[in-house]
This record gives C-alpha cells, sequence and structure tokens, in this order.
C-alpha cells in the first residue's frame, strides 16, 4: 500500500472569524497608569473593539488573541491577511512566538513581539496583506536588534492595538484619542 502524497496548503486559512473571536480579550493601558477603556465584544460580522482611548498617561487600547496551545504552525504560509473596519486610523498588527533560542525571549519584560502598522480606510472595510518579512522585533512599542528571526511554525498569540506609538516607536499619525470602535472581520493565513 503506497501513501499518498502530501496534499499543498490550502490557498486561505481562517485563523479567526465569527465565534472563533469569542476567547479574544482587551488589554489597555491600565495595565500601565493609563485610563484608557475598551472591550471587545463578538458581533454577528466578527470582533469588535469599542470604547475611549486616552493619551495621557498611556493611549492605547487593544485586543488580543487567547495563547495558542499548541502554537499555530503557519510556515506554509507567507503572511497574514486582515480584513477590518477601522475609522481611519492606524493599528499595530502584533505577533508573539516560542522562541527557539532557549526562551530568552520569554524572560524580556513586556516580551518581545512582531509587529507591522496597519493603516485603515476612513470607512467601509480595509484589506490588508502583511508578509511575515514585514514584521519587525519591538519591546514595549520599542524597536530591538537582538540576534533574532520570526518564525511562523510557533505562533502563540495575536494582537490588534491602537496606540499613540507607531511600529518604530515613533509617534502614530493614524492616532486619534477618544471613542472608538473598531471591526475586525476576519484573520487569514496566505
Amino acid at each position: 500500500m503506497t501513501t499518498p502524497p502530501p496534499q499543498p496548503p490550502p490557498e486561505l486559512r481562517v485563523i479567526a472569524a465569527g465565534d472563533s473571536f469569542r476567547e479574544w480579550a482587551s488589554l489597555n493601558d491600565t495595565i500601565m497608569g493609563g485610563s484608557s477603556r475598551a472591550g471587545c465584544r463578538i458581533s454577528e460580522l466578527g470582533l469588535v473593539l469599542e470604547g475611549e482611548v486616552v493619551s495621557e498617561g498611556g493611549g492605547f487600547v487593544s485586543c488580543r488573541s487567547p495563547v495558542y496551545r499548541p502554537p499555530l504552525d503557519l510556515s506554509s504560509y507567507s503572511g497574514l491577511r486582515l480584513t477590518l473596519d477601522g475609522e481611519g486610523r492606524s493599528f499595530k498588527f502584533a505577533v508573539a512566538c516560542r522562541d527557539g533560542v532557549f526562551g530568552l525571549t520569554e524572560l524580556i519584560p513586556g516580551g518581545l513581539r512582531w509587529v507591522t502598522t496597519v493603516a485603515t480606510e476612513s470607512t467601509g472595510t480595509t484589506v490588508v496583506e502583511i508578509p511575515f518579512d514585514r514584521l519587525q522585533p519591538v519591546v514595549r512599542a520599542k524597536p530591538v536588534s537582538l540576534p533574532v528571526r520570526f518564525d511562523p511554525s510557533c505562533v502563540t498569540r495575536l494582537q490588534l492595538l491602537h496606540s499613540r506609538f507607531g511600529d518604530d516607536g515613533q509617534p502614530n499619525s493614524g492616532y486619534r484619542d477618544g471613542a472608538i470602535k473598531m471591526l475586525v472581520r476576519s484573520i487569514e493565513a496566505f
């Protein structure tokens, strides 16, 4: 009996859509003394982040996935596609990975994240593809130059943030404080 040849991965893999957003939760600047408040909730269209962003003392709100156990193996894909309604704001999309460097990045306060900026249209839905090679390593909004490489075979968490700071640590030109409502329709690997 012969084993059939391995099948190529599907062109798209849905990471989160609909009910699979159920375990996502908010994380806001209150963890560092800020006063922004926002929450995540499921709607019939996807994940909604809604609340108020306050610059003083912090300046960020976010929704993040649960920790993926086991980690997602996305090594057969080139990147991630986000479909969202973001009111013309710029968001940071952050990816956490289990690292193969003896777990050293887990010892960094705040953790190492791989990020890029996602700009949205002022009305309607924005679809953006993020190649993995566009993700940059940061710790607490500050770029780092550690000898690490992004490893798509061990993705442990995803997060979308609206923050005063962009992926380069500089002020985010697409940032606005005040009321916010973002809808994440889906996240897919491509």
